[in-house]
């Protein structure tokens, strides 16, 4: 226990311990390992969860490194979700990690329960699947998007992701490493503020970008309900 409290220390002192508490019965499901996935697993793996699930069918690529921040040049062709599955646990001993090597239609027939679902995909008809599961199964969900220097991040409750999105096969231009952060970060916190029960504001649509000034701006859209 004492271990706990001293690697918990810092988030202890922010909300304290019955909250960080709180973590420790959570199961979250990650939906992707790349640049999104990554960031968030990280911030997530080492805040106290107790459960993450990681869902990613694909391999390391060497055009994937530079933004994807779980993975090194020697990681190149193996499996996303079991390298990022490592990482984790080296990272923290009080998290408990899966790993599906599989896409998300086979997932979604694990017949698993989570407190929440994070999607850190680049595919527009697979966040409409999530939307749709996670309708089923009662289950909030963070929609968190990248291309170029902006981004978008949504906690999804009672909102249609297809009633907001054009479901297509837009295919995403280039991206800068730092606003995968960024926006990994801001799903991460959304995600934390919500399992220890604080408040978050649900169907709302942030959309982070540089102006031509470069200044960075966050427009915000309430969702029909």
């Amino acid at each position: 226990m004492e271990d706990f409290d001293n690697y918990f220390k810092r988030q202890i002192q922010l909300w304290g311990k019955d909250k960080q508490n709180i973590l420790k019965d959570k199961k979250v499901a990650i939906i992707g390992c790349g640049g999104l996935g990554c960031s968030v697993a990280i911030a997530l793996g080492s805040s106290g969860i107790g459960s993450i699930d990681l869902v990613d069918f694909d391999i390391v690529a060497i055009h994937n490194i530079h933004r994807q921040i779980g993975f090194k040049l020697s990681d190149e062709g193996k499996p996303k979700c079991e390298i990022l599955k490592k990482l984790l646990l080296e990272r923290s001993p009080y998290v408990k990690v899966q790993s599906f090597d599989i896409d998300f239609d086979t997932f979604k027939i694990t017949n698993e329960y989570y407190d929440l679902i994070i999607d850190a995909t680049d595919n527009l008809q697979v966040r409409s699947q999530i939307d749709h599961f996670s309708k089923q199964k009662n289950i909030p969900w963070i929609y968190g998007s990248v291309e170029a220097f902006h981004g978008q991040v949504c906690f999804f409750q009672k909102a249609s992701f297809n009633s907001v999105f054009n479901i297509s096969d837009h295919t995403p231009e280039g991206i800068a490493a730092p606003i995968v952060l960024n926006i990994a970060s801001h799903q991460a916190n959304l995600a934390l503020r919500y399992l220890v029960d604080l408040p978050v504001k649900k169907d709302f649509l942030y959309y982070s970008y540089f102006d031509d000034e470069g200044i960075f701006q966050t427009q915000k859209f309430g969702l029909p309900v």
